[in-house]
């Protein structure tokens, strides 16, 4: 990855935010501006993602390798305990890099992610293993098509990720311009990595934002039985929905998502 640093000569800390699949840190634009007049904000680009060149996400996993760099990131500039803010595979590189390396997070929030993205692929019961045929089929479906199915797909999916059309454009420019093999291994990596068992490594005060989704049938108590079970490991986590927001809760609730991330890190 990347990284884009605002803030002021002296910040009263450090706070990192992490894009998800096929985003860039554009996402990031209005939070960003709230908070680099107090906090040192670091927006990270993920190789291969929104224009980047691929080079170390060219081939195998993503985002385990993009946590480890995060540590090695955190170390490296000698920021202490910096609160870490990711968003969909934002979250779960999150979650890796608290669960795995404890000591370099200061606070953590996850929005709109769980710790297991393949059991919303296997349904209950499932496993990393269970799930790893529909990973590789999914992989397969998005790596061998047609270039235009598979793009026409993507812009899909973003599409029905954002409530608010006005704030679509550039969401779905990134990921018209994200690698499609780089794009489609991190995808099948969401689905076959299970972070439920390491949650209890996490230390740092976590905070989960999540939406309903995007399903008729899930009612409001059935999603959030869902995040609480999911964040069973981690029994200190707050758990907000978000209401009248789709997956991108930072471009649809732009107001409550600042007010959220001035709670959280105050």
């Amino acid at each position: 990855f990347h990284v884009r640093v605002d803030g002021p000569e002296h910040p009263i800390g450090d706070v990192i935010l992490i894009p998800g699949l096929s985003s860039s840190p554009h996402v990031w634009d209005r939070i960003t501006d709230s908070l680099k007049d107090r906090y040192r904000v670091h927006r990270i680009h993920v190789q291969g993602f929104a224009g980047a060149e691929p080079m170390d996400n060219a081939t195998g996993p993503v985002a385990a390798p993009v946590a480890e760099d995060l540590a090695r990131y955190i170390a490296e500039q000698g920021l202490n305990k910096p609160a870490v803010i990711g968003h969909s595979m934002g979250g779960t590189i999150g979650m890796m890099l608290a669960a795995r390396h404890p000591d370099s997070v200061g606070r953590l929030m996850v929005v709109d992610m769980i710790p297991f993205m393949g059991a919303m692929f296997g349904g209950p019961g499932a496993t990393a293993a269970s799930v790893t045929p529909i990973a590789d089929q999914t992989y397969a479906r998005m790596t061998a098509g047609p270039e235009a199915d598979y793009r026409a797909q993507a812009a899909a999916a973003v599409t029905g990720m954002i409530n608010t059309e006005a704030e679509r454009a550039g969401p779905l420019r990134d990921a018209a311009r994200s690698d499609r093999a780089v794009s489609s291994a991190a995808f099948r990596e969401l689905i076959v990595t299970d972070l439920t068992p390491e949650l209890s490594h996490i230390t740092a005060p976590t905070t989960v934002l999540y939406v309903k989704f995007n399903d008729p049938r899930m009612t409001d108590a059935m999603v959030d039985g869902i995040y609480s079970v999911s964040f069973r490991n981690l029994p200190g986590a707050t758990l907000k929905r978000i209401d009248d927001s789709a997956h991108f809760i930072m471009l649809d609730q732009p107001a409550r998502f600042e007010a959220e991330v001035n709670a959280f890190l105050d």
